[in-house]
């Protein structure tokens, strides 16, 4: 966590930072509550503003799911930060530029994140890590697909392609290719060992 409050400090338009573990639908994932500099900036803008920073420094897994901006970090009668008054993330606020699927190969998989997810609907630019997927839950993912698109779709491919649009077309540029079923069985087999712990 000190390296992400650390890069959201290198921001020109950041003075205070703390990042958390925060109970979202899908377990922990992480808030960064942050107190800009100036409290007239949009708060919008420098939302999408700091997350593009994060992105261009840390790979995806490690930028808070969720940016939450305060006039100022609440503190004890100690003068310490009291985690326990910062308010709850505005989940809605990682779903907002919703743009819906296309193509045959979209709306599949932008079906499957979303049961995986448990999120009502996945847009094609929605990212999955920030709408709090993680390792397991992309294995999750990639189970479906290749199950439901009986093609082979690589766990990496997860992490390098992370929104439904960037995955749809690196799979259909990779053709056809027919999942090997021996190999679906196993990943299959491990999943059900996963879900069941």
């Amino acid at each position: 966590m000190g390296e992400i409050e650390t890069r959201l400090l290198e921001h020109p338009a950041i003075r205070e930072s703390v990042v958390l573990d925060v109970d979202g639908p899908l377990g922990k994932v992480l808030a960064a509550y942050l107190v800009p500099r100036s409290a007239t900036q949009d708060h919008e803008a420098l939302r999408d503003e700091v997350k593009s920073h994060l992105k261009s420094s840390l790979p995806d897994y490690m930028v808070p799911t969720h940016l939450v901006l305060l006039e100022a970090m609440p503190l004890t009668p100690n003068g310490k930060l009291d985690r326990k008054a910062l308010p709850a993330p505005d989940v809605s606020l990682a779903q907002q530029d919703y743009l819906a699927p296309q193509t045959e190969m979209e709306q599949q998989l932008a079906t499957i994140w979303a049961d995986v997810l448990k999120v009502e609907r996945v847009g094609i630019t929605d990212n999955f890590f920030e709408l709090g997927g993680h390792s397991l839950l992309a294995t999750q993912v990639v189970t479906r697909a290749q199950k439901r698109l009986q093609r082979n779709v690589p766990l990496r491919a997860m992490f390098e392609f992370n929104t439904v649009q960037a995955l749809a077309q690196h799979l259909e540029s990779l053709g056809g290719a027919q999942v090997d079923e021996q190999k679906f069985d196993r990943l299959a087999d491990l999943m059900a060992e996963l879900e069941g712990l």
